[in-house]
């Protein structure tokens, strides 16, 4: 399996338990092996294998050879468990991913088939609630007890912390992307009509201007960009981007009250490109609620590893207690 890039991750997790993760995504795996000093040790971007006849059982698979290259490398670590986090729809508490349209699998008991091929007890879970995991308890939204954590790149996707505890409603939760936001507009990848993900994604930003312009852009970046130096259309698809963003954090805030928002993945980048006007605008929108701080994140392409890991750890100190995994 080839490797793109091997590296150690900049951000310590502090002694404990080694353990291996594994963050599973729709294009590339970025595993490694954190040692008892909580260095991440030979971390590295793999292609995420894909096989129509058997979606789970070809990834599994290929965790397990990787599995076997980290310890190679590490001879003298002595690994208690593994983290395993996947898109899609996942619930944690059975082990089993639900669905994951872009990897072709449905109702599939990853943690148990996990645990066969790598002889390990194994941490499954969601790779965005594990980012979430861990910008909260390592990056921008440490300190906070209620916060939403969003990735926006080319979909959206959400982390819900409530009470300094992760929230996954049975694995459905923090879908913020798929909240509906305009119910006359395109018909999303899952299904619905109008989902934010179709408006404010920076997948759809790209998109929504090359159909309106004519002129193919590469991402979010060069539509921000033309419309920093005065292309109309460019600054309505941005605008429109930002309205849509404030008025699901606006029904969020409303329902959820959380005290932060922490946003992350592609369209973060834009800094206060994006914050200055998001914020603006959430105010507006607000009138008695608490207004949650808006927040970049911390962790950037690491969080899912680096929270893949902190479960991993959490597991091996359960069962160190005695206690269910």
């Amino acid at each position: 399996m080839p490797e793109t890039t091997t590296r150690a991750a900049a951000q310590p997790l502090g002694a404990g338990d080694a353990v291996l993760a594994f963050d599973v995504g729709g294009t590339d795996t970025k595993s490694a092996l954190i040692d008892a000093n909580g260095t991440v040790l030979g971390l590295r971007r793999t292609p995420t294998p894909r096989d129509p006849a058997d979606p789970a059982g070809a990834i599994v698979a290929a965790l397990a050879g990787l599995a076997r290259e980290h310890l190679a490398e590490a001879p003298g670590a002595r690994v208690a468990t593994a983290g395993v986090s996947v898109p899609g729809l996942v619930d944690e508490r059975t082990g089993v991913g639900i669905f994951a349209s872009n990897l072709g699998w449905r109702d599939a008991p990853l943690r148990s088939l996990a645990e066969d091929a790598m002889q390990l007890p194994v941490a499954f879970g969601h790779d965005v609630r594990a980012a979430g995991d861990a910008e909260h308890r390592l990056g921008a939204a440490r300190g906070y007890g209620d916060v939403v954590v969003l990735a926006i790149g080319t979909g959206i996707a959400g982390s819900i912390v409530l009470g300094g505890h992760p929230y996954s409603g049975g694995g459905f939760a923090g879908e913020l992307g798929h909240a509906l936001s305009d119910p006359r507009g395109e018909r999303c990848a899952c299904g619905a009509v109008g989902c934010l993900e179709t408006i404010a994604s920076a997948g759809a930003i790209a998109r929504r201007y090359t159909a309106a312009s004519g002129t193919a852009v590469t991402g979010a970046r060069d539509v921000l960009t033309a419309a920093s130096a005065g292309d109309p259309l460019a600054r309505q698809v941005w605008d429109d981007a930002i309205e849509a963003l404030a008025e699901q954090l606006a029904r969020l805030v409303a329902i959820l009250a959380p005290e932060a928002v922490v946003i992350g993945g592609g369209l973060a980048e834009a800094g206060p490109a994006l914050f200055t006007p998001l914020g603006e605008r959430l105010d507006g929108l607000l009138s008695f609620h608490r207004r949650p701080a808006l927040v970049q994140a911390q962790l950037g392409d690491d969080a899912g590893l680096l929270g893949t890991a902190l479960a991993a750890r959490d597991l091996a100190a359960a069962l160190e207690a005695g206690g269910a995994p």
